[in-house]
C-alpha cells in the first residue's frame, strides 16, 4: 500500500510506502489528511488507521528551478490557444505539434513545439507551416515566466485510491518532463 504525500499547500509531491508515511507522522513532519477505511497499523501499544494521504506541516525547501519543458507548460505558454487558428482549446482537445516535423529534422524543444487544435494539426500534417500555407500566431520559445494560475484536469486512473482523487491531477501526462532532442 502506498500513501500520497502533499506539500503544505496540498499539492501532490510524492508517493511513499505506508511505513514511511507512519514514520513521518510519528516524527511530527506530516499530518494525516485521509485514511484507508479498512486498514489498521498495529503495534504493541498503538493502533492507527493506515494513512492514505498525508501533508507536510511545514513548507518544503526547494531551490530555484528553471521552467520544465512539459505539455502543461507549453499549453500555458501558448495561452491555451491553437497557434495556427487562434481558437481556445481545452486540454482534452489540445495536441502538441512539431513546427518543423521530426521527419524533416525537427527537434522536440521549446523552439519547435506549439499547441494546436486537432483540426489544424491534421491539416498541417507532416509539413512545415510554410509548406502547409499556415501561419504561426507566435514564435515559439522558452518562456521566462508562466502564468500563476494553472487549472489542471483530474486524473481518474484505475488503481488510484478513491481518497487520492481530489488531490491528484493529470500530473503524469501534463507535468512529466518531455525529452528534448
Amino acid at each position: 500500500m502506498e500513501t500520497l504525500v502533499l506539500s503544505s499547500s496540498y499539492e501532490p509531491v510524492a508517493r511513499v510506502p505506508w511505513q514511511r508515511a507512519v514514520m513521518l507522522l510519528f516524527q511530527g513532519k506530516v499530518e494525516v489528511v485521509e485514511e484507508y477505511e479498512d486498514r489498521v497499523v498495529r503495534s504493541v501499544t498503538v493502533a492507527i488507521r493506515m494513512p492514505s494521504v498525508i501533508r507536510f506541516v511545514r513548507g518544503l525547501r526547494r531551490g530555484p528551478r528553471g521552467i520544465k519543458f512539459s505539455r502543461e507548460n507549453v499549453y500555458m505558454r501558448d495561452g491555451c490557444k491553437c497557434q495556427y487558428c487562434g481558437r481556445h482549446v481545452s486540454r482534452a482537445e489540445a495536441t502538441y505539434d512539431h513546427v518543423v516535423p521530426r521527419a524533416q529534422g525537427g527537434r522536440t524543444n521549446w523552439e519547435n513545439i506549439v499547441i494546436a487544435c486537432v483540426r489544424c494539426n491534421q491539416r498541417k500534417g507532416n509539413r512545415t507551416p510554410t509548406q502547409a500555407a499556415m501561419a504561426l500566431r507566435t514564435v515559439p520559445g522558452k518562456p521566462r515566466k508562466l502564468p500563476d494560475s494553472v487549472h489542471l484536469t483530474f486524473l481518474y486512473e484505475k488503481g488510484v485510491p478513491v481518497s487520492w482523487r481530489k488531490f491528484l491531477r493529470d500530473i503524469e501526462y501534463w507535468h512529466v518532463e518531455l525529452l528534448a532532442d
